[in-house]
């Protein structure tokens, strides 16, 4: 009776440490004040899971983001905007951040097709033989909207890529989400290159399968495209 109550506390302990680990990003920070969740970040379905599988619908905005709809924030172009963590970060990789401008009203526009390109990364820091991730403990992501963007209204997507087992295929962990924004003030810039979500990523891009423990990485490349601008 001893063991089984032994072995149950154990998978217990485990399985709650792994909720604990995984997170969302619920909300957006705009002059320094963060919104309330949900407000202007489409609500998923899948809670605080991540996605898997990159050639899935749910790269885009998360499960159920490509239907879902929320209020939209207006911006102006050269802001800093932000997203906020249900749980700080606990798995090393990147964050990375793209728009996509809507041909009209983002309140119903679910982003296909060829219109996303990204605006910011974050990733490892490398020297001496070692492989560190800021990322860790942080929980929330800060970035700025190109003051070249044209103004319109626009998806704004977060993803921070979890490698922790990403040495086998099809396992580093994507946590995603999407807010609607519309930016004001804009510039007359050309954003690309654009690409389409999903479309843009492979199971075996070198950012994505990727083992960061032996013989210790000397780079990272980031997936999909470069920053623009």
């Amino acid at each position: 009776m001893k063991l089984a109550n032994s072995i149950t506390f154990a998978l217990i302990f485990i399985f709650s440490r792994g909720v604990r680990a995984h997170y969302k990003w619920p909300a957006l920070i705009y002059n320094n004040a963060v919104t309330p969740d949900y407000t202007y970040v489409r609500p998923n379905t899948n809670n605080i899971d991540p996605i898997m599988d990159v050639t899935s619908i749910s790269m885009r905005c998360n499960a159920g983001g490509s239907t879902a709809t929320s209020q939209t924030l207006d911006v102006n172009a050269g802001d800093a905007l932000g997203f906020t963590l249900s749980n700080v970060i606990s798995h090393i990789g990147p964050v990375q951040v793209y728009l996509a401008r809507a041909p009209g009203s983002v309140a119903s526009w679910d982003g296909s097709g060829a219109v996303w390109f990204k605006i910011s990364e974050w990733g490892p820091v490398i020297s001496q033989g070692s492989i560190n991730w800021p990322q860790l403990g942080a929980s929330q992501y800060k970035f700025t909207i190109p003051s070249a963007t044209p103004s319109g209204q626009y998806l704004v997507r977060i993803e921070q890529i979890a490698l922790h087992s990403a040495a086998q295929v099809g396992q580093a962990q994507f946590y995603i989400s999407c807010g609607q924004i519309k930016i004001n003030s804009g510039g007359n810039g050309s954003p690309g290159p654009l690409v389409a979500l999903p479309g843009a990523y492979s199971a075996t891009d070198p950012g994505i399968l990727f083992n960061n423990y032996y013989p210790v990485p000397t780079n990272y490349v980031f997936p999909g495209p470069p920053v623009w601008p």
